[in-house]
């Protein structure tokens, strides 16, 4: 059997429901994760949002408990140093993460009384939050009514609504997607949010996606066709090893120990001289890195921090 190919774009004005064998799913099938709990609040659930970005879940879950335990509020993080926040994030990745959540804490604390806001222009306007960490903090720790779109809630639609292997590049017609399958009730729209994404980690995955485990797989407009292949635009991430980041995060696991040291003294003996200089200098520009009299060190004054 063949499909047409189609775009995540491409939903139907009328597509087939899938919230309710989802949300059943869900509340059997999800997993106990800290900032899912109710009582967990709307920093905490910030927090761990910034963290999940690009990190696997298990990496993620005890370096959020101690970041929460050594800063439990917006404004306990905003007065700590830059250098405190990157140090504190250690391995997880990618570490202007690390500042943006600092600055972020700023301007909540300077700009919301220290409450992470509720609406999602406000979340927006806050260093580091684009369109998904926004809606899902409105959603998970509020429980407002709005579509949360991450990688896997795009393949399970690319999949049961629009008959691909894979969902195109990201695009902001993907909330208009999501939008389209909420369920009315605020409750149940967050549930549903949380069940796709859910669904996609766990069973419709992008390499081995279990189909026989799969709650909606009697209305999955790919396996009706017979899972065609409908090819894979997604950008592909460069290899760690002998990369620039790779670069970046050994300056910085020295940077990490020690609270200055002179800048001929860092990784001095990396194989490639102008890729260690190179990452130097991309660090300072970051804000991650401050250079002062031919020494180096994390960021400690207020041109990180705002």
């Amino acid at each position: 059997m063949t499909c047409a190919t189609h775009t995540l774009e491409d939903v139907p004005a009328s597509p087939p429901p899938l919230a309710p064998a989802l949300i059943d799913w869900f509340g059997a099938h999800a997993r106990d994760l800290p900032w899912r709990r109710p009582d967990y609040g709307a920093w905490g659930v910030l927090v761990s949002e910034f963290m999940l970005q690009q990190t696997p879940v298990n990496r993620v879950i005890p370096r959020l408990a101690q970041w929460l335990e050594r800063w439990p509020t917006p404004a306990a993080l905003a007065a700590a140093a830059p250098a405190d926040a990157v140090r504190q994030w250690a391995n997880l990745g990618y570490p202007r993460r690390a500042l943006w959540l600092h600055r972020a804490a700023v301007e909540i604390t300077d700009r919301h009384g220290g409450v992470v806001p509720r609406e999602v222009a406000d979340l927006l306007a806050l260093t580091g939050i684009g369109d998904y960490t926004a809606r899902a903090v409105a959603v998970f720790a509020y429980g407002d009514r709005h579509p949360v779109v991450d990688t896997n809630t795009r393949r399970v639609i690319a999949r049961a609504i629009g008959g691909t292997a894979h969902p195109g590049p990201p695009h902001r017609r993907d909330l208009q997607a999501m939008s389209e399958l909420l369920p009315l009730d605020d409750h149940d729209a967050a549930r549903f949010n949380a069940a796709a994404m859910e669904l996609g980690a766990l069973v419709c995955t992008a390499r081995a996606p279990r189909c026989d485990a799969c709650p909606v797989a009697d209305r999955c407009a790919w396996r009706a066709a017979g899972y065609p292949d409908t090819g894979d635009t997604r950008r592909r991430q460069a290899a760690y090893e002998g990369s620039d980041r790779q670069t970046r995060g050994a300056i910085l696991a020295v940077l990490r120990e020690r609270t200055e040291i002179p800048e001929d003294e860092v990784i001095a003996d990396w194989p490639d001289r102008a890729q260690r200089d190179r990452a130097i200098d991309s660090l300072i520009v970051d804000g991650l890195v401050e250079a002062i009299e031919g020494t180096l060190r994390l960021p400690h004054g207020d041109r990180a921090a705002r």
